[in-house]
C-alpha cells in the first residue's frame, strides 16, 4: 500500500493513525513483499497477523495463498479488513486485543506461522504470550524496532545482553534478518525497524519455570555479582562453585553468562541444593 493508497484510504473511513495503538503503518511495497518471501509463505500456509491496521501485510498474505487470521484491536481497521476477503474465504479477522484473544479452538490448526508488524509498545509481551502457546506455531516473522531485535540476538557480554535475549534464545533459534528504514511508515517513526525470523526449537528445560525465576533474579542488580545478588537464596560458597562448574568467573555479572553457561549454572545449584 503506497501512501496515496494509505491517504485516500484513511480519509475515505475518517481515520487517523493512533500513536497510543503504535499505528505506524507500512508503506513500502516491496518490504511487505519480502517479509511474505522471508516467511516462506506458500498456498495452504496458516498464519497469524498481529495487529494488520489497514492490511499492508495481509494483501500479501492472502496473494500468496495463505489463510490469514488476523487479530486487530482498532474497531474500523478490523472491520475494513473483510475487503480484502478472498473468493475462497481465506480471511478470518478478528476484532480483539490480542494480549487477551483466545489461542484455543482457533479456526485454522497448527502449526501455523506468525506474520507481523507488531505493535512496538507491546511486543515483548506478545512474544510471551506467543511462547506460552508454542506448541501452536512454528515460526514467527516480526517486524519489531531495531533496538529490541539487537537484543534477541545479542551474545553475553554485549551490552543488548538481557533476560529477554536469554528467554528468546531458549525458545526460538533467529535464522533471517533485514532492516526496514523509518521512512518505510507512515507516520514516520523516530526509530529504524528490523524484521527477525525466529524459529521454535526444543526448550533445553522441561519445566523452565524456575529456571526463568534464577534469571530474573539475577537481572534485577545487573551490575552485581551473582554471588552477591543470589546470597539471600543460595550459600556463597554453592554460587561461587556453581558458576566455575558453568564455565563461567565467580565474580561473574548475569550479563557475562550465556544461555548454555546459565543452564549449566541452574543445574549445579539444583543438584547442590
Amino acid at each position: 500500500m503506497h501512501l496515496s493508497e494509505l491517504l485516500s484510504f484513511l480519509e475515505q473511513i475518517g481515520r487517523r493513525p493512533n500513536r497510543g495503538l503504535s499505528q505506524n503503518f507500512l508503506i513500502d511495497e516491496n518490504v511487505a513483499l519480502k517479509i511474505v518471501r522471508t516467511a516462506a509463505v506458500v498456498p495452504g500456509d496458516a498464519v497469524l497477523e498481529i495487529g494488520p491496521g489497514p492490511g499492508a501485510l495481509t494483501s500479501p498474505l492472502l496473494a500468496a495463498g495463505a489463510k490469514v487470521m488476523a487479530v486487530e484491536k482498532d474497531p474500523v481497521f478490523a472491520r475494513e479488513l473483510g475487503r480484502l476477503q478472498t473468493p475462497d474465504e481465506r480471511l478470518f479477522s478478528f476484532h480483539a486485543d490480542f494480549l487477551e484473544f483466545p489461542l484455543s479452538g482457533l479456526p485454522l490448526h497448527p502449526p501455523l506461522k506468525v506474520v507481523a508488524n507488531l505493535p512496538y509498545h507491546i511486543t515483548t509481551p506478545i512474544l510471551e504470550k506467543l511462547l506460552e502457546h508454542r506448541e501452536l506455531f512454528s515460526t514467527f516473522t516480526i517486524m519489531v524496532q531495531s533496538e529490541l531485535a539487537d537484543r534477541m540476538s545479542a551474545s553475553a557480554g554485549s551490552k543488548d545482553f538481557s533476560s529477554l535475549s536469554l528467554f528468546l534464545q531458549f525458545h526460538t533459534s533467529i535464522i533471517a534478518s533485514f532492516k526496514v528504514a523509518a521512512s518505510c511508515f507512515y507516520p514516520k517513526p523516530k526509530v529504524d525497524s528490523k524484521v527477525v525470523q525466529l524459529a521454535l526449537r526444543p526448550p533445553p528445560l522441561k519445566e523452565s519455570a524456575p529456571f526463568f525465576a534464577l534469571i530474573r533474579r539475577g537481572f534485577q542488580q545487573r551490575r552485581k555479582m551473582l554471588r552477591v545478588s543470589l546470597q539471600s537464596f543460595y550459600p556463597v560458597k554453592f554460587l561461587e562453585e556453581a558458576l566455575l562448574a558453568s564455565g563461567a568467573k565467580g565474580d561473574a555479572r548475569p550479563d557475562a553468562l550465556s544461555l548454555d553457561q546459565w543452564l549449566a549454572f541452574y543445574h549445579a545449584l539444583t543438584d547442590q541444593k
